[in-house]
């Protein structure tokens, strides 16, 4: 039976219907009347994609039409999160959708959590970029993502025997409906080789690149709506394929196995997500998976612009390209061989078109996070590249050499070239030097970046350094994360609020409506509520939602202090059991994130969590008191969970660690109170949200480098001096959470009393709590509490990321919105 004509102009009730059956039974194989919710999941995905697909080319003509320039965004990670409801609640679908599936038996709710999370990325940085592709749509502005689509994420995260195990993530087991495969838009990559030096017809140097190895990267693209269904652009995602190349010679000798070696090692590059701190993962193959992304997506670049029948060199008239912090760096030497090699375009009017063509945002000030490649590494693995780099680095030393007559130490600083330690290219410097633009993520850490991560380059270039303070989008961390707070937001001051975040200060002199307040905290506690179910259903833990949700959910890293907190966790808790000192209300406190594989240290504090958790939880002298969770495998559909029903966020670490953070702000937004250091976007969400609101600790940025300068920091002086320390110290060293190994946790007492502990746990602690009990004593005060809640959510409209994407394409791109007519 032919498929029947089903209107995707306007997606009502009865065209939905119509796609969704017609997916079932022509897609699926299925009769509708056994159709189950994974079925109409997918069929109602697929109906979705139909109508993407049509606005996305829609989309794209409309940009040539303008002859637009285009912004794209490179990025090893991209975290989505399901797409479904993002999809249907941007599409302003959700009314028609939910009330057709209640008609079949069927909820929206429950058919969404049949969709997997798209294990696409690790932490903020990746979620970041998600939240970008989502207002670069949603403002109507010509922008795309260009990553990498891994077969298995980082890992599913369970934990067994009280420790974190990692279980494969094959996202991609039930497939996913709204992606489109490219294979005719493939991408073939040079790897390896070696260069023969030639000379050109004009005598001038004609590099040959030989016997290279050669993969396949397979595009495949995943639609991007914004809010309000006007612009789908797209996320194109790179997979690496074997070729049909074969090296015959090495068959021929009889050795099969080694000749589809090279067969099976490409389609590892696109296999698995890289844990940044993991050391477990080779090296090669990691520089080889940066590369990878880099090359596919400048070749898909430059052949876009070059269709248009376009001269090369008016390429940053056109085109911007963000490098989303270090891994896509090589993005400068790629593009200079693309001009210089393939387009023979000379090298000062080649490295002119570059460096007005990226742009670059760092996120870190972790010296372990600013990679470095052993020269002799990219010689084998990338030959040209490392020529070109060297002769970047050469032209760049000589300028310097010319304009400002530094010192030897100062040109060791500056260059891309490491040579202490065995040579190696400095990546972040390479990013530097070839960008127009580099900026910080927050206020704070774009001045350390210019402070202390690149001080002799903003001398050079005062004008290249920049702040853009990170933001999120409203619609997936309100409007669908928090459908409650968002009807009631809806109720009081209308809906312009989805695309105009400002417009939440509207909320502002309903702080002072005490209808208003009880409304507020009664959406709250119903998120506390299904928090607590669900809590229930998965650990067997009983959560009192009368209490403070305290939450923690983050990657698991000793600079942002899980530890700490644990440590305030124990100090309660021998507050109740051994002095008889109950909080002043009740306390949940509720963990979650992942340890990278190899990075023990933060693997530990998980094991010391979920140890804390048996003891406290089984005590029966705590009862309902203090309560607390580990909530395993933390994922953008979980933080939906948790985010929704915090009353109290954790965004503790060491001042002048953290570059800006989003989840501050995620929680901030759905009215939770944020205990905090001075760090990253912290302080910019003070200042937004009254420091009234704010429950402020710890040390500042300028504090903690005066200490670590010195190298004044004695922590067996705090221990010393406060008994409070003391006790927590000694009950973690002494086994009293670890009765069945009692040296298991030793490791931590010795570790924060080192004079070189640069997180300064101890130094902070007192404050810490100090701070916890002011806290505590507010929340007893239901009205005093509510005021505060509210006032979060209600100045909160600096965050959004729609602010962050502005500026961007004011500032950095030169990109302007392209609306449909």
């Amino acid at each position: 039976m032919p498929v029947a004509h089903c209107p995707l102009e306007t997606l009502d009730a009865d065209s939905l219907s119509c796609s969704i059956r017609n997916h079932i039974t022509h897609s699926l194989g299925k009769p509708c009347a056994e159709a189950g919710n994974r079925d109409v999941a997918e069929a109602l995905s697929m109906t979705l994609r139909d109508r993407l697909v049509d606005k996305m080319l829609e989309t794209r003509q409309r940009y040539r039409d303008a002859r637009a320039k285009r912004m794209y965004y490179l990025s090893i990670e991209y975290l989505l999160g399901r797409c479904l409801g993002n999809n249907v609640d941007n599409m302003r679908l959700g009314g028609a959708c939910g009330e057709l599936l209640r008609q079949w038996g069927f909820e929206l709710e429950e058919i969404r959590e049949f969709e997997r999370d798209p294990a696409l990325g690790n932490g903020g940085l990746g979620r970041l970029a998600a939240c970008f592709l989502d207002s670069l749509a949603t403002l109507d502005l010509p922008g795309c993502g260009y990553g990498i689509h891994y077969e298995f994420g980082l890992f599913k995260q369970g934990i067994e025997n009280d420790r974190q195990v990692e279980r494969p993530d094959y996202w991609m087991a039930e497939g996913m409906p709204l992606q489109l495969e490219r294979r005719d838009q493939s991408v073939i990559v040079p790897i390896y080789g070696r260069i023969e030096d030639h000379l050109g017809p004009d005598g001038g140097y004609l590099p040959l690149w030989v016997d290279w190895q050669d993969l396949l990267g397979v595009p495949y693209d995943v639609p991007i709506v914004g809010y309000g269904d006007k612009t789908v652009n797209y996320l194109r995602l790179f997979a690496a394929r074997s070729t049909d190349n074969f090296d015959m010679k090495i068959f021929d000798q009889g050795d099969y196995i080694k000749a589809i070696h090279q067969k099976v090692y490409s389609e590892l590059i696109s296999k698995i997500l890289y844990p940044s701190e993991s050391i477990s993962f080779g090296r090669e193959l990691r520089l080889v998976q940066e590369y990878f992304l880099v090359f596919c997506s400048l070749r898909d670049i430059t052949r876009r612009f070059l269709k248009q029948n376009r001269n090369i060199e008016e390429l940053p008239e056109y085109t911007a390209i963000q490098l989303n912090d270090t891994h896509p760096a090589l993005a400068v030497a790629e593009l200079m061989r693309i001009l210089v090699d393939e387009r023979r375009v000379p090298w000062d009017r080649a490295w002119n078109i570059t460096t007005r063509t990226l742009a670059f945002t760092n996120h870190t000030l972790m010296p372990e996070s600013l990679e470095m490649w052993p020269v002799d590494l990219m010689g084998k693995v990338l030959p040209r590249h490392l020529q070109i780099i060297y002769e970047i680095n050469r032209r760049f030393l000589d300028q310097v050499r010319l304009t400002s007559k530094p010192d030897e130490a100062t040109l060791r600083r500056l260059s891309l070239i490491e040579e202490s330690g065995g040579k190696q290219v400095r990546m972040a410097n390479l990013a530097v030097v070839g960008s127009h633009s580099v900026n910080g993520v927050s206020k704070l850490h774009s001045e350390l970046v210019k402070k202390v991560l690149f001080p002799d380059y903003a001398a050079l270039w005062p004008g290249k350094f920049n702040n853009k303070t990170n933001g999120i989008t409203p619609r997936r961390w309100l409007h669908l994360a928090n459908p409650g707070l968002s009807a009631l937001i809806d109720e009081a001051i209308g809906q312009g609020w989805v695309t105009d975040l400002d417009r939440l200060e509207d909320l502002v002199p309903l702080a002072e409506d005490t209808a208003f307040r009880q409304k507020f905290m009664a959406v709250k506690r119903a998120n506390k509520e299904r928090l607590a179910a669900y809590v229930a259903k998965t650990s067997g833990v009983v959560l009192p939602p009368d209490a403070v949700f305290d939450i923690q959910a983050k990657r698991i890293h000793e600079y942002k202090r899980q530890l700490l907190n644990v440590m305030h966790v124990i100090h309660d808790y021998l507050r109740l059991t051994e002095d008889g000192f109950a909080p002043a209300v009740p306390r949940v406190y509720l963990f979650a994130g992942k340890a990278a594989p190899g990075y023990f240290e933060a693997k530990e504090i998980i094991h010391l969590i979920c140890c804390l958790a048996k003891v406290i939880n089984a005590d029966k002298r705590v009862g309902d008191h203090i309560k607390v969770v580990f909530v395993p495998d933390y994922r953008v559909s979980l933080a939906e969970k948790l985010i929704p029903a915090c009353d109290v966020s954790e965004q503790i670490s060491t001042a002048g660690t953290e570059a800006s953070g989003t989840g501050n702000m995620k929680f901030s937004l759905n009215g939770a109170l944020t205990i905090g250091t001075l760090d990253g976007a912290n302080i910019e969400i003070r200042e937004s949200v009254g420091e009234d609101n704010f429950y402020l600790f710890g040390l500042s940025t300028p504090e903690v480098e005066r200490i670590l300068g010195e190298g004044s920091y004695d922590p067996w002086e705090y221990y010393s001096k406060h008994p409070e320390i003391r006790r927590v110290l000694d009950a973690i060293s002494a086994g009293r959470f670890s009765p069945e190994a009692a040296s298991s946790f030793h490791w931590i007492f010795e570790k924060l009393l080192a004079r070189n502990e640069r997180y300064m746990h101890l130094a902070d602690f007192m404050s810490y709590i100090e701070t916890h009990e002011r806290l505590g004593m507010d929340y007893a005060r239901p009205d005093v509490w509510a005021r505060k809640a509210i006032l979060n959510t209600a100045r909160m409209g600096y965050f959004s990321s729609d602010r962050t994407i502005r500026e961007y394409a004011r500032d950095v791109w030169g990109i302007k919105p392209v609306p449909p007519k």
